[in-house]
C-alpha cells in the first residue's frame, strides 16, 4: 500500500500495526526447523519449541549484551533452550535466563516473548501497543481433524495493511467486479461484537480444472474474523456436498510489507452429490488431499488478483461510498479498536441497514 501525506482527508491508517493476534509459523514449521527467526511486526523475532512442546515466541536480542540470538549470528537451540551465541547464556520458553557457562544466570536476563495461541497447528502470537497485554482471545476451540485433508499453505508478499485485506470480507461488490463471481448476495446480517465480525454471503462461480474443465461451484461462505490478522472462512460448496476450511492470515512484516497467509483444507468426500474430474475412482481417504490440490490454485489466483489492487492502492478514511458497497464503513468503526488512543481512533460511525453491532467496538 502506498501511503499518501496526512492531508486534510486523514489518508493514512492509524498505525502499521494495529493490535491482535497475528500468525507467527506453524507446528510443522518447528519439525523442520528448530529455531525460526523472522521480522514480525517491525521486530526481529526467534521462535523455538522445547522438549515438552511448548513454544516460545520473543525478541531476537539477548538482554546480556545485545547479540542477536538467530541462526544467522550463532544462536541454536540445545535441549529445548535457546542459546545466545555471544556468551552461551541459556533461556527456556519463559523466556527466563536458567544457565550460563560461567557464573549463576542472573535473574534479570529475561526475553521479551510474546503471548502465543496454538489452533490446528498454526501459532499465533500476541502485539500489543506499548507492549499492551492481550485485550481479547482467539477462539478456543479444537476443530475435528477427521477426513479432512492436511493443510495447504500458500503466501504473498506484498506492500500492504492487514485493514485493507481484512476489508474484504465486507466487500460484496468486488467479488463480481474483481473475481467475477455471480449471483453475490449477503446471507443474514453483518455482525460485529467486540473483537468478533461475521460476515456471510452466497455466490456462485465457474473455474477450470487443470486449465481445461468447466464446472460451476455454488458456495455458501461464513467468515468470522477476529482482529485484522485473522479470518477463518468456512465454506459450504452445494452442488457437490463439500467443505472447505480457509484461514485468510494477514501479519505486517516491516511497516510496509505483509505476508499474506491463504491456508486451506477439504472436508472428506464419502458421497459427493456429484463427481469432479474423476475424483469417484479414488479411496475415500485421498479424495478431500486431491480436491484441495486442485481448488488451492483456484483461491490463490483470486488472491493475486486482489494482491495487484492491494498493493498500490492508498487508503481513504473518508471513501465517497455507493449504495452498493453496503458495510464499508461499520468496518471501519469496527477496526478503530485495534488502534488504542482517542488520537488513533477513527471517528465511530453508525451501523447501516443489514448489520448488526454488539458491545463495545
Amino acid at each position: 500500500m502506498t501511503s499518501g501525506r496526512l492531508d486534510a482527508e486523514h489518508n493514512t491508517i492509524p498505525s502499521p500495526f494495529p493490535e491482535g493476534w497475528y500468525f507467527v509459523a506453524s507446528r510443522q514449521d518447528f519439525r523442520k526447523v528448530r529455531l525460526i527467526e523472522k521480522t514480525w511486526m517491525g521486530e526481529n523475532i526467534v521462535a523455538w519449541c522445547d522438549k515438552d512442546g511448548k513454544i516460545c515466541v520473543a525478541d531476537a536480542y539477548c538482554p546480556h549484551l545485545g547479540s542477536y540470538l538467530g541462526s544467522a549470528a550463532g544462536g541454536c537451540v540445545r535441549d529445548g533452550r535457546l542459546v545466545c551465541p555471544f556468551h552461551g547464556f541459556e533461556y527456556d520458553t519463559t523466556g527466563q535466563c536458567v544457565a550460563t557457562p560461567y557464573a549463576d544466570p542472573p535473574r534479570t536476563a529475561k526475553l521479551r516473548v510474546y503471548e502465543t495461541h496454538e489452533e490446528a497447528g498454526l501459532v499465533f502470537a500476541w502485539w500489543g501497543m506499548g507492549g499492551r497485554e492481550p485485550q481479547w482471545r482467539l477462539p478456543d476451540f479444537t476443530l475435528d481433524q477427521t477426513g479432512w485433508s492436511a493443510l495447504e499453505f500458500w503466501k504473498a508478499r506484498f506492500p500492504g495493511h492487514p485493514q485493507e485485506t481484512t476489508e474484504n470480507s465486507v466487500d460484496l461488490a468486488h467479488l463480481r467486479y474483481v473475481h467475477g463471481y455471480h449471483n453475490v448476495e449477503r446471507a443474514g446480517k453483518l455482525t460485529i461484537d467486540g473483537s468478533y465480525l461475521k460476515s456471510c454471503f452466497n455466490f456462485r462461480t465457474v473455474r477450470k480444472i487443470a486449465g481445461v474443465l468447466k464446472f460451476t461451484l455454488d458456495l455458501s461462505v461464513d467468515t468470522a474474523v477476529y482482529g485484522l490478522g485473522y479470518s477463518f472462512v468456512q465454506t459450504r460448496e452445494l452442488t457437490i456436498g463439500m467443505d472447505l476450511r480457509i484461514w485468510i492470515l494477514a501479519t505486517p512484516v516491516d511497516g510496509t510489507l505483509i505476508d499474506l497467509w491463504v491456508i486451506m483444507q477439504v472436508g472428506e468426500l464419502r458421497r459427493p452429490r456429484r463427481w469432479v474430474a474423476g475424483l469417484g475412482f479414488l479411496p475415500v481417504k485421498f479424495r478431500a488431499s486431491v480436491m484441495n490440490k486442485l481448488l488451492s490454485p483456484m483461491q490463490h489466483k483470486d488472491v493475486l488478483q486482489d494482491v495487484v489492487i492491494w498493493g498500490r492502492k492508498r487508503y481513504r478514511s473518508r471513501p465517497r461510498l455507493a449504495r452498493s458497497d453496503g458495510e464499508i464503513m461499520p468496518f471501519r468503526y469496527y477496526c478503530a479498536q485495534f488502534y488504542p488512543g482517542p488520537e488513533d481512533a477513527e471517528e465511530p460511525l453508525p451501523a447501516t441497514s443489514g448489520s448488526t453491532v454488539h458491545g463495545t467496538v
